[in-house]
């Protein structure tokens, strides 16, 4: 089944402020506790295109998650494709994540999107290098890579992550996950209810794009590090 997804974020920086937040949440919504935390690498990519990608991936997914793929190349707009590694294999596995926005904002940090996070079988062993060689193989480069800590919880329905991201600091992402595209406005509606309820401002779109411009510019200075930069 397609999964859409409304994702808000709001950044924070520092450890205090982070910690401002899940004091927040607790007192807004007392059953929240933290109930993921792991350690992921993200690496970006550009170019190619969705048919190229699932002709070389399908392969390698299971059969629920092959008919999910190929619904969201039919009907995905703009799209950003990146491989993830939680914890290290064979701990948490190698991802395959592609978003499609379903709005005018970006693939890569919109707000509403189509949404494709599934775990790729083994190509041969299963590490993180693997699955971007299968990536890389499909027409796409690479744009940039990514390390962070992440925190999971659920605050009055809504997941909240806490990342501390190389170059951004802590980052916080608000968001639901719905079966179908007509509900997508209502929970925006509630992502924003709960972010004001917790005195938690929106990252706007155009700074976001900023920073992700900046830090894909300068990724291997930031990349597996605690470095962080600020850009207006």
């Amino acid at each position: 089944m397609q999964t859409y997804e409304v994702e808000v974020k709001a950044l924070l920086g520092s450890e205090p402020r982070a910690e401002e937040l899940r004091r927040a949440m607790k007192k807004a919504d007392p059953s929240c506790t933290m109930h993921s935390k792991n350690k992921q690498l993200n690496h970006y990519f550009k170019g190619g295109s969705l048919e190229r990608l699932a002709r070389v991936i399908t392969p390698h997914l299971e059969e629920e998650a092959r008919k999910k793929l190929d619904d969201l190349v039919k009907r995905g707009k703009n799209f950003s494709v990146r491989t993830r590694e939680k914890d290290g294999p064979p701990a948490g596995g190698v991802f395959l994540v592609i978003k499609a926005s379903v709005d005018d904002t970006t693939s890569e940090n919109g707000i509403l999107r189509m949404e494709f996070e599934e775990k790729v079988r083994p190509p041969a062993g299963g590490t993180l290098d693997e699955l971007d060689n299968l990536v890389l193989k499909s027409g796409s480069s690479y744009q940039a890579k990514w390390s962070r800590e992440r925190e999971e919880y659920v605050c009055l329905g809504t997941n909240v992550t806490l990342d501390k991201n190389a170059g951004y600091g802590w980052l916080a992402e608000f968001e639901r996950i719905v079966n179908d595209q007509s509900k997508l406005d209502e929970a925006e509606r509630e992502v924003r209810a709960l972010m004001e309820r917790l005195s938690v401002a929106e990252l706007s779109q155009d700074r976001l794009e900023r920073m992700f411009a900046f830090y894909n510019e300068h990724w291997p200075e930031y990349y597996g590090t605690d470095k962080v930069f600020v850009v207006e």
